[in-house]
């Protein structure tokens, strides 16, 4: 406790130090400026302003999280090629995983934001989740640097990495491999929104292959929203997931 009470008011934070350094704990590093931590877990919905939100540290976090991951695949599979290493890193980086770190640190109990958690649906949590945890990645590297970064990184998505050492094949690639296994013409993908900050849109993609109704998929990024749609007709067409 400080002289001025059990709060940390050195970095101008209000968050009791017991939670503080309970999650400081789960994830094995302590902030030398708290703030960024506070900042990596202030949803925009809960900001005084785009700018305070997590937002833009997810923008950083996502860079340093593509780095340190090709770096790490790069060493533990010196005898892949460029494509098995793609289909990796790939499925390292999405969403996905992304959630399933946040979910182990349980960073949603400290997520500041100002929606109801019962209104939201599964795929808006995992968004939550996921952009969280880039963010927190970022806050880390702009702390206490690349070396912090790439602890932290290695720590939690080495587990990810040794859960399948069987390239995995991206939603896109299966589903034009299915496609040509029926005799079908090339899935056809068509950009049909695009809403958000310029620093952080948000995409909507259509993709259509042969006489199927159409099945739409967002995400950041073209290429994320691609994935997402192309995951979403594949599971319609085969009833399996990505990964089954």
């Amino acid at each position: 406790m400080t002289e001025n009470g059990p709060y940390r008011r050195d970095v101008g934070v209000t968050e009791p130090v017991s939670s503080q350094a309970n999650l400081e704990t789960k994830i094995n590093y302590t902030f030398k400026n708290f703030n960024l931590l506070k900042q990596a877990l202030t949803h925009s919905s809960a900001a005084s302003h785009r700018r305070l939100s997590n937002e833009r540290l997810e923008f950083l976090g996502d860079r340093v999280l593509g780095l340190i991951v090709a770096d790490m695949l790069l060493t533990e599979f010196p005898n892949e090629d460029e494509g098995a290493l793609g289909y990796r890193f790939a499925a390292l980086v999405r969403r996905e995983s992304l959630e399933q770190v946040a979910d182990q640190l349980g960073f949603e109990t400290h997520i500041k934001r100002e929606i109801d958690p019962a209104e939201m649906s599964d795929r808006q949590r995992s968004s939550l989740l996921a952009n969280a945890c880039e963010a927190v990645i970022a806050a880390i590297y702009l702390d206490g640097g690349l070396a912090s970064a790439d602890a932290f990184i290695r720590c939690h998505w080495m587990q990810l990495l040794k859960q399948d050492l069987t390239p995995p094949k991206d939603a896109k690639t299966r589903l034009q491999e299915y496609a040509q296994g029926q005799g079908w013409n090339l899935p056809v993908y068509e950009i049909t929104g695009q809403s958000g900050p310029d620093h952080a849109p948000e995409f909507t993609i259509e993709v259509t292959v042969h006489n199927h109704p159409p099945v739409q998929g967002g995400g950041r990024s073209k290429r994320a929203a691609e994935t997402h749609a192309a995951e979403a007709l594949y599971l319609q067409l085969t009833g399996k997931s990505e990964n089954g």
